[in-house]
């Protein structure tokens, strides 16, 4: 089960996001409950998300590109606290 992304964490990578890259669209999905016992699960959780974003910072980008202006506004987030992050990164009309 899936549940939105609500906590300390999840408040943070968001307002990281919001102030980085401008999002017309953002979903991020704590999926830390589907990895219990699983290596780089975190105990304190908020550990693994699925992101979904839309912004024009993406226009012409490629995935790559994409994915490196996501980890770059999430900053010591990526290194700190998420283990793992699945993201979906489109521009505004694709």
């Amino acid at each position: 089960m899936t549940a939105t992304a609500t906590g300390p964490v999840a408040t943070r990578m968001r307002r990281l996001l919001e102030t980085a890259l401008h999002p017309t669209a953002l979903s991020l999905v704590d999926e830390s409950d589907q990895h219990r016992g699983h290596a780089g699960h975190d105990s304190r959780g908020e550990s693994h998300f699925a992101l979904t974003i839309e912004s024009g910072a993406f226009t012409g980008q490629s995935r790559v590109a994409r994915q490196r202006l996501v980890y770059a506004a999430l900053g010591d987030l990526m290194t700190d606290r998420v283990h793992a992050l699945t993201i979906k990164a489109r521009a505004p009309g694709e």
